[in-house]
């Protein structure tokens, strides 16, 4: 099965990173408004078997996304990943609404996406959580994530934390 394998990181300065990115050579690809709705299962708890069930809809279409429990990848993230395009987002929402999956939480963000040797780059502006950088492997190995994220100066350690993990815990906070 398909494994994503990312690395996180928060950014503090996001125009720094678009211009070290433009001087990688980083081949912009596109931007992109998202919206991720996830799902808890009727029978088991997502959090505790670290899964995750997430619909998002973006200028790219609708797709079905199945994420797995995460692998041991420190200091990132490498996890199962199963997509499906939908076509039909009210029939999906409520296929999923009659079979007993409620929806938890809704995650927005705006999302900046180049590719630069071998991996993925995304820019994202996630709606009450700030900025952050996402490196996805598309063929370019661990190590050499890690390598982009030092060029790019993103500090401290990658953060293990889902945007979904972050908002739940950020508004469980305030309540």
């Amino acid at each position: 099965m398909p494994r994503e394998v990312e690395l996180k990181y928060r950014c503090a300065e996001p125009e720094e990173v678009l211009r070290r990115l433009e001087s990688l050579g980083a081949r912009h690809v596109g931007d992109y408004h998202q919206e991720d709705i996830y799902f808890q299962h009727p029978c088991r708890d997502f959090a505790s078997s670290d899964e995750a069930l997430r619909v998002r809809i973006s200028e790219e279409g609708v797709e079905l996304t199945y994420k797995g429990p995460r692998g041991q990848l420190p200091g990132g993230k490498s996890r199962e990943e199963l997509i499906v395009p939908v076509g039909n987002l009210e029939c999906l929402l409520e296929l999923l609404k009659r079979l007993g999956f409620q929806e938890i939480a809704r995650v927005r963000k705006r999302r900046r996406v180049f590719l630069v040797e071998g991996a993925e780059v995304s820019l994202d502006y996630v709606e009450g959580l700030g900025a952050f950088v996402e490196l996805e492997d598309k063929g370019a190995g661990t190590e050499n994530l890690r390598k982009i994220a030092e060029t790019l100066r993103l500090g401290g350690s990658p953060l293990e934390e889902t945007y979904l993990e972050m908002l739940l815990r950020t508004s469980a906070r305030a309540i």
